[in-house]
């Protein structure tokens, strides 16, 4: 039981102060300032092409930030990297993890699991006889199926069935379900709301705000955020709208609006905070420079060669990162 329990996932403090990152094509986002505690629910919304995903895999060690500071769970950032990417996991994200639609449900969750054991299993889970094993990865598998609430029995073939056919919101929750395997302190999903109707939207918000109250920090990737997330907007370089700060003190938000500076071929990025305990979000538009990056924990090759969303995908893809 007490080694059990200290498997159990505890979220990931984090801790952002003008985060930016900028590539050859100009700066993907910057500016990026906000707190949240462990087990919060963080929407990064915005339209397509704002930096929302650069931001998002900066966030999870996937991406290299040139400008500003973060924490993630207590690890710095860009100096541990490796160590983020450790305890956190990505869901579905186009082009950096994505699910093969030849597998089946179940090939691809026992592919998982069997990562999972063998590259973050300890001597001792080794040295358990085979039928343990087996046993422990289907207790393992069956507790993060439940935890995405996916339904194995409802679906057209149960575990058989393919992942080509799979509705939208079933894909997203077996993508949920894999990432939730290793039991990460901070789980990342991009496009939560892409192609869902109201109610299916409604849904996926729902298993990620249950994902959120389990203990395990979420950070998602949409166009609308849901009132109750600690909001962080992504704004479109051609936007010409000034800045807007908004902090939550006492259940009230006081806005704060100052001049945007436009970078050469920039995405400009403004971070909102929306009411909840302990966390605050704000942003500032002033120009800064890049600090030298600590390369000690940093993975051979610069991932931010091309720092738009799809430059991102490319990147992590030719790597082999995701």
């Amino acid at each position: 039981m007490g080694a059990e329990a200290e498997e159990r996932p505890h979220g990931a403090a984090v801790v952002v102060d003008g985060f930016g990152l900028r590539g050859p094509r100009g700066w993907a986002f910057r500016e990026v300032s906000f707190r949240a505690g462990p087990g919060t629910l963080v929407a990064i919304e915005g339209p397509s092409g704002s930096g929302r995903t650069c931001l998002l895999l900066a966030l999870t060690g996937r991406m290299k930030a040139k400008e500003g500071t973060a924490e993630v769970g207590g690890l710095p950032l860009p100096k541990k990297m490796a160590a983020v990417r450790r305890i956190s996991a990505l869901g579905h994200i186009p082009g950096v993890s994505e699910l093969d639609p030849a597998f089946t449900v179940a090939e691809h969750l026992g592919e998982r699991a069997m990562l999972q054991r063998r590259f973050d299993g300890s001597v001792r889970t080794f040295l358990r006889r085979p039928s343990e094993r087996r046993a422990a990865a289907r207790a393992r598998i069956d507790e993060a199926v439940a935890a995405a609430g996916l339904d194995l029995d409802a679906l057209p073939k149960g575990e058989r069935t393919s992942v080509r056919d799979l509705e939208r919101l079933e894909a997203l929750r077996l993508s949920i379900a894999l990432a939730l395997i290793g039991r990460p302190r901070l789980l990342a999903v991009d496009d939560t709301d892409l192609k869902l109707s109201d109610a299916d939207r409604a849904e996926a918000w729902a298993l990620l705000r249950s994902v959120a109250d389990s203990g395990t920090t979420v950070v998602a990737v949409c166009s609308e955020a849901p009132e109750d997330a600690l909001r962080i907007t992504t704004l479109d370089a051609a936007a010409t709208a000034p800045a807007t700060e908004t902090r939550a003190e006492d259940g009230k938000d006081a806005e704060d609006t100052g001049d945007s500076k436009d970078a050469e071929d920039a995405s400009d990025t403004a971070a909102t905070g929306a009411p909840g305990e302990g966390d605050k979000a704000g942003s500032s538009d002033k120009a800064g420079s890049a600090d030298p990056a600590d390369k000690a924990d940093e993975p051979a090759g610069d991932l931010t060669e091309d720092t738009t969303e799809e430059g991102a995908a490319d990147a992590l893809a030719e790597t082999g990162r995701a």
